[in-house]
């Protein structure tokens, strides 16, 4: 009686939402004076050795996918480049044997680096899906409702819990050691006063998701058939398997959860108007309110979720799920992953995603791509005048409210570290890797790399939208495109080995970078991050364009009562940039002034407030 229940609540509510201070239609306030923090749990810090994965937590006996003999724990200190004794002699590359390697990160290392966090200046959390799920990233969910069994405390109790339950029926569901562990650390954020939002994707499981081991189980009978794109049955009267389905981009490994209602053209890379079954979608729902409001407590819960390749869902599912989830949290922030319209030259439009009844922002991709062909040193280059058109384009199109809460996102757990992307002179994320590009840079940056990183940082930190930093860009750490984004973060108080460069030329002497914690990006990343948050108009202000001219660019953020003028000069000489008169500081440098004109040396920036 009580599953009938959840689904009458679900259903009703999709509808019937209560009166609040953020309208249904618009982003929370809070999103606009975000900065985000976006953390990958399996490689932010140990802080629990004794729940660090054994093998036979990370295997899909279903899939053949079994660690290599001799499988360890990777040392969170060890050369990236250096292949682990068990990596040896298998016939896989070593990209492929990186998906093997755990370091053991952990719930309880991020709570013990709250305060660095803290320290760092960020107030929001986006953090990697940490259901409960085999694989290093956690996209071929196990459970959606558990918190994964190794990132908390007492992975084997946390089995026996599971065991006890339906997965079925909500009303079943405890809280595992992992989940209290989790809501510990969404109240430790509370207290900070950092907001923090979950990564889930509901467009796919994993093959040890309970429902798939039901259809595997039980094929045709198995009461969640309807849940996924199964295109044929086993025929249990011949000898041969028939069973066939369609996994995520041909991953069989994660099965697609099955769309309905489609009603235009399902093409990738576009929206399209389109529902979920709606056994999942009860089960979504169900999942989504127990982590937006533990126990009926919207205090003790999420504030939102970033929602993994969101195009391959149609429209109509996402936005019941956006009624739904504001039915239950009123200021609850959602964000879609919505990126390529085709893969490498065009990005997807986000705006039939920004109408007030889907997504409050998408991870603003759309904004890094032409940045980074203005500020790094790339065989794409294009002058001020461009880079103002196309933000323009891209800020023209959506409303004010939207612009204000975006994502702006200049790398993540699926694109290159920022000063890898500086060094290297390729089309962004085409080649971004020594696999499919022998010239490659994997190594250190030149110190032209960052300077021209710095210099777009401070971009970043003065545009309309909420800025993000990927974990370990603010200690300095480099990498190719993913998985080689994806290293254990070089913590101040650990020493690292040294790291190998991949991309070193036939007949040369191999080369070794030092590897560590960089202070001075760490300091440079605070000061912006207190530049932002010392000063509103950087968050809520319009923007308007000065100077555009070359390598030379200037605009100015503000309101009825404030301005600021960010301005660039990346320029091969000293250039002067004219200002209306009056008396003012870099708060860059703190270097005070009085005039109507500023003089940059060549790769220098200046955020200029008056005072």
């Amino acid at each position: 009686m009580k599953h009938a229940f959840i689904l009458i609540f679900v259903l009703f509510n999709v509808f019937t939402l209560p009166a609040g201070n953020t309208p249904v239609n618009k982003p929370p306030v809070w999103a606009k004076y975000a900065i985000w923090y976006q953390i990958f749990p399996e490689r932010f810090n140990n802080g629990d050795k004794s729940n660090d994965p054994k093998p036979e937590d990370t295997e899909v006996a279903d899939m053949k996918i079994f660690p290599p003999a001799g499988w360890t724990i990777t040392p969170w200190t060890s050369n990236w480049f250096e292949q682990d004794k068990w990596m040896k002699g298998q016939n896989k590359s070593f990209s492929d044997m990186l998906q093997y390697r755990r370091y053991g990160g952990d719930l309880q290392g991020i709570l013990d680096k709250l305060n660095y966090l803290e320290n760092l200046g960020i107030n929001a959390i986006y953090i990697n899906p940490i259901n409960d799920a085999p694989s290093l990233h956690k996209y071929d969910a196990r459970n959606y409702h558990h918190i994964d069994i190794n990132f908390g405390p007492d992975p084997e109790g946390d089995k026996r819990i599971m065991a006890s339950e339906d997965p079925a029926r909500p009303e079943t569901w405890q809280w595992t050691s992992a989940d209290k562990l989790f809501l510990k650390l969404i109240d430790e954020c509370h207290k900070r006063n950092i907001r923090i939002i979950m990564d889930y994707s509901w467009n796919h499981t994993g093959t040890l998701f309970w429902a798939w081991q039901d259809v595997l189980k039980n094929q045709a009978t198995s009461a969640y058939k309807n849940w996924y794109n199964i295109t044929s049955f086993d025929h249990p009267e011949t000898p041969e398997n028939e069973f066939s389905y369609e996994g995520w981009y041909g991953n069989a490994y994660m099965p697609e959860l099955r769309k309905t209602d489609i009603k235009t053209p399902r093409i990738n890379g576009k929206p399209y108007e389109g529902d979920m079954d709606e056994g999942v979608k009860k089960h979504v729902f169900a999942v989504s309110a127990r982590w937006l409001a533990p126990d009926g407590d919207t205090s003790r819960g999420v504030d939102g979720y970033r929602l993994d390749v969101a195009e391959q869902i149609g429209l109509e599912f996402w936005r019941q799920y956006r009624s739904f989830v504001r039915s239950v949290k009123e200021d609850a922030y959602l964000i879609g992953e919505i990126w390529w319209e085709k893969w490498p030259d065009k990005l997807m439009n986000p705006v039939p995603y920004l109408q007030g009844d889907i997504f409050d922002a998408v991870m603003y991709y759309q904004v890094y791509k032409p940045a980074r062909y203005f500020f790094a040193k790339t065989d794409y280059e294009t002058d001020a005048a461009q880079l103002k058109d196309s933000l323009l384009y891209q800020w023209n199109s959506i409303s004010r409210d939207n612009l204000q809460a975006m994502m702006n996102v200049s790398s993540s757990h699926d694109a290159p570290r920022l000063l890898t992307d500086f060094a290297n002179r390729n089309k962004y994320k085409y080649h971004a890797n020594p696999n499919e590009n022998p010239e490659y840079i994997t190594g250190k940056p030149d110190k032209d790399s960052y300077n021209r990183l710095k210099l777009y940082l401070a971009h970043l930190f003065t545009i309309p939208g909420a800025p993000q930093i990927w974990n370990g860009e603010e200690m300095g750490i480099w990498g190719a495109d993913d998985p080689f984004g994806r290293k254990p973060l070089w913590w101040k108080e650990l020493k690292f080995k040294p790291e190998n460069r991949n991309n070193i030329a036939k007949n040369k002497p191999e080369e070794y970078d030092k590897t560590g914690f960089d202070n001075s990006m760490f300091t440079y990343y605070q000061k912006l991050i207190n530049i932002r948050k010392n000063n509103p108009v950087l968050s809520s202000g319009d923007i308007t364009f000065l100077i555009t001219q070359g390598k030379k660019l200037a605009y100015k953020r503000f309101d009825a009562q404030n301005e600021i003028i960010a301005a660039f000069n990346l320029e091969t000489t000293q250039q002067t940039f004219d200002l209306p008169e009056g008396r003012y500081i870099d708060l860059i440098t703190g270097t005070k002034f009085n005039g109507k004109a500023i003089k940059l040396k060549s790769m220098q920036a200046a955020i200029l407030k008056r005072w």
